[in-house]
């Protein structure tokens, strides 16, 4: 087995030869493995080191926005080209000991309300997650990686940078490519390198949850090689992620590869799908046995009824789990963070309109006493 190695003691930009964190179809691959052989990559958490265990609120401030989600990798995988899917079965996805949570003003599910900074540090051992900042709360383990992803064609870096910056001109919020921070810190991956915080069709930022341990991604490969990255481990979620940080950790991640030759053109596959053998009887994957939850629908403040709006249902049903835990004695900070490391968003219906309803569950089983 293949091993990536960094020192998490040192940012990215001081080891660029470990990985990246612009997508681009000319950043080198770094190791080689063929087909079937497993790969260990050894990662960093999303901020890059910037917090450590001694951080405080204070130093969210100066988060280096344009370092975020620093990947190990690329890995290209011999016989791997355009048209094919790659498969990477996850082996294993070991956790470093400690982790951080944060609400970071600007970002986030309620970023217009939730503008309060607020950190929480982790303890992750015994598979549970604890910290002084939450007291009662355990959240137990369930690591995966939150970015995963092989590189875009130059065609499809310059078609997602124009689709992204018509968001932003319509008033949405996406981020155009931006050297500030970038690694590699030049040339055109610097440049024009699309930023991590959205996932695409490559794969990326999809915080998806259930990406444990033995599960398969498969993503449409789209230059020589696939050139697989990962990073942005996190030890727990809620499926949501809401205030746009889960258990963020540093880990390492063995992966294996299955190339599945012209299947993605074959069968036009644009986007990732994933699998996981044991979703029917892992019981982090159904509904918890002991939880509770509230319904959101789309109707706004005022009482008007939105029609079929499933954001408007989501917001009310997170707004209406935060007031529970704020009936539990949580501040509104702590609520906010429980539910983005442990709360589940569910659509319950889409068909009783006009008013489709999104649920939130809330594990009772992570809190004690």
């Amino acid at each position: 087995m293949k091993t990536i190695s960094i020192d998490r003691r040192k940012p990215l930009a001081e080891e660029p030869r470990t990985g990246h964190n612009r997508w681009h179809s000319d950043i080198e691959p770094i190791v080689e493995v063929a087909e079937g052989e497993d790969v260990a990559l050894e990662t960093r958490d999303a901020c890059d080191g910037h917090l450590t265990a001694r951080s405080t609120v204070a130093d969210l401030a100066s988060l280096p926005v344009g370092a975020i989600h620093p990947l190990t990798g690329p890995v290209h995988v011999k016989g791997a080209g355009p048209g094919d899917l790659l498969e990477i079965e996850f082996l294993e996805i070991a956790p470093q000991p400690w982790a951080f949570s944060a609400i970071i003003p600007g970002l986030g599910y309620l970023r217009d309300i939730m503008t309060t900074p607020f950190l929480v540090h982790w303890t992750l051992a015994d598979g549970w997650a604890t910290s002084p900042q939450l007291p009662r709360v355990r959240v137990p383990a369930a690591p995966f990686m939150g970015v995963s992803g092989v590189a875009p064609s130059r065609a499809q870096v310059e078609a997602w940078a124009r689709r992204e910056a018509d968001v932003a001109a319509r008033g949405g919020m996406a981020l155009p490519p931006d050297p500030g921070g970038a690694v590699p810190a030049r040339g055109p991956a610097a440049t024009h390198g699309l930023r991590t915080l959205p996932p695409r069709e490559n794969g990326g930022n999809f915080d998806v949850k259930q990406l444990t341990r033995g599960s398969r991604l498969y993503l449409p490969v789209s230059v020589e090689g696939a050139l697989f990255s990962t990073g942005d481990g996190h030890f727990a979620q809620g499926d949501g992620e809401v205030c746009v940080t889960a258990v963020e950790m540093g880990a390492t991640c063995i992966v294996h590869f299955r190339v599945h030759r012209g299947e993605a053109a074959r069968r036009g596959i644009r986007f990732p799908r994933f699998a996981h053998g044991d979703y029917f009887v892992d019981p982090r994957w159904a509904a918890p046995r002991h939880f509770v939850a509230t319904m959101g629908m789309p109707v706004d403040a005022q009482g008007v009824n939105h029609g079929e709006d499933l954001n408007l249902a989501c917001r009310n049903a997170l707004l209406a789990m935060l007031d529970l835990l704020g009936e539990r004695g949580f501040s509104r900070e702590q609520a906010y963070v429980i539910a983005s490391v442990a709360v589940d968003l569910r659509i319950s219906n889409v068909v009783d309109v006009p008013n489709v309803v999104v649920s939130a569950l809330l594990p009772e089983d992570i809190f004690q006493g």
